[in-house]
């Protein structure tokens, strides 16, 4: 139990041995998806995952929403592991992102399909629509809006918008569908949030970690443009696309993709 600065308490959940490393966990879900990923690391590296404000064993966020409480539990999780290595997936690599350039104090910073907010490259015309429909209690049409906004590459996402609600509706009766739903408008909300942490690449010019940058090459499109035009402006970084692997990638967690992250970290 790691109690933050402004009193909260947040459990964490640590796995593993060898040097720390933090895991933060995407918008839609908690910690229990990466569950596989922590195994596979466990061998190399202790592995500290937390669950986010307002999800599972974590208390509640505060309203309205502020990314900076997100980077605040973050450095707090930092120095009190020890740790300087952190892996980022999603809307959790955009609160690494952002400690980051607030020089929280990392060594190392891997994210998994980061969706900063670089030069208008990353797609928000579906999001009004998404969050009108949340806020409605409409969750299968906000999450069917959601869906189709951020997977232009699906074929399901040409659908006409009723059949996709019908298909999120089947989808809402699985575990992860229906955490997903719970949990849609809190990251519609950070969504907003990282619309509004926008700007040029060069923003994020002063991060001084060693910076990895993945996507899965059969994910969004818009991932590699937004990866590549961050990689030329931090000194230390570089990019790489997983043939075969979607946003979801770090939730399967393949060996080959883990070895990605793991030969990273232990450079």
């Amino acid at each position: 139990m790691i109690e933050m600065r402004d009193g909260a308490r947040i459990p964490l959940h640590t796995t593993g041995s060898g040097p720390d490393l933090v895991v933060v966990h995407g918008g839609g879900v908690t910690i229990d998806i990466y569950r596989r990923l922590a195994s596979r690391l466990a061998d190399r590296f202790t592995v500290h995952l937390y669950n986010r404000r307002g999800r599972a064993d974590a208390p509640p966020r505060s309203v309205p929403y502020s990314m900076q409480e997100d980077i605040d539990d973050l450095a707090t999780v930092l120095a009190h592991t020890g740790a300087t290595d952190v892996l980022g997936h999603s809307g959790g690599a955009v609160v690494a992102f952002e400690a980051a350039r607030q020089q929280v104090p990392m060594r190392r910073l891997a994210a998994y399909d980061v969706p900063l907010q670089v030069d208008g490259l990353f797609p928000v015309d579906w999001l009004p629509g998404a969050r009108a429909a949340a806020q409605a209690g409409d969750i299968p049409l906000a999450l069917a809006r959601t869906g189709a906004g951020l997977n232009p590459q699906l074929a399901a996402s040409k659908l006409p918008m009723r059949m996709q609600v019908a298909m999120v509706k089947v989808f809402l009766r699985t575990p992860i569908g229906r955490m997903m739903g719970e949990l849609v408008a809190m990251t519609l909300d950070e969504s907003k949030s990282i619309d509004e942490h926008s700007g040029p690449a060069s923003l994020w010019s002063g991060i001084t970690a060693e910076v990895l940058l993945v996507c899965g090459a059969s994910g969004p499109p818009y991932y590699p443009r937004i990866h590549r035009a961050l990689a030329e402006a931090i000194p230390n970084a570089r990019t790489l696309e997983v043939p075969g692997s979607n946003h979801d990638g770090l939730a399967r967690a393949t060996p080959r993709l883990v070895e990605h992250f793991a030969e990273f970290f232990a450079r």
